[in-house]
């Protein structure tokens, strides 16, 4: 199983970027997935995550209302919007096959597979 996370960079306060994340190996199976962020000097957090059903999701009360994690295939995406200087932070992607069917995981020893990580830079 490969995760290839891709679309961060510079980015001004109050615009939007879509992170995007490509799945491949074990296709034919579900899987949970979950989006991280590390800053620098900070532990790694979970952001969003959804759940193998597709039915339940999960925000960090920092991004409601900004962020979504939507879902096309084996593709899922990290819809950033009304950037903030505070989200700067490298972005992981991270899949969990073992989850059950309706639970969003957002603990990172949750997920056996990770993507690499892409910066995103909030700054005027």
């Amino acid at each position: 199983v490969q995760l290839q996370a891709s679309g961060g960079g510079l980015v001004q306060p109050g615009g939007s970027l879509r992170l995007s994340c490509v799945v491949s190996g074990r296709t034919f199976d579900t899987y949970a997935v979950g989006w991280f962020r590390q800053a620098d000097g900070k532990e790694r957090e979970i952001v969003a995550a959804m759940s193998r059903s597709g039915r339940s999701k999960y925000y960090i009360d920092i991004v409601k209302g900004r962020f979504t994690i939507p879902r096309d295939k084996n593709t899922v995406y990290l819809q950033m919007n009304s950037l903030r200087p505070e989200d700067t932070a490298v972005y992981y992607c991270a899949a969990s096959f073992e989850a059950r069917w309706d639970s969003a995981p957002k603990v990172k020893y949750d997920y056996s597979y990770w993507g690499q990580g892409t910066q995103v830079t909030v700054s005027s």
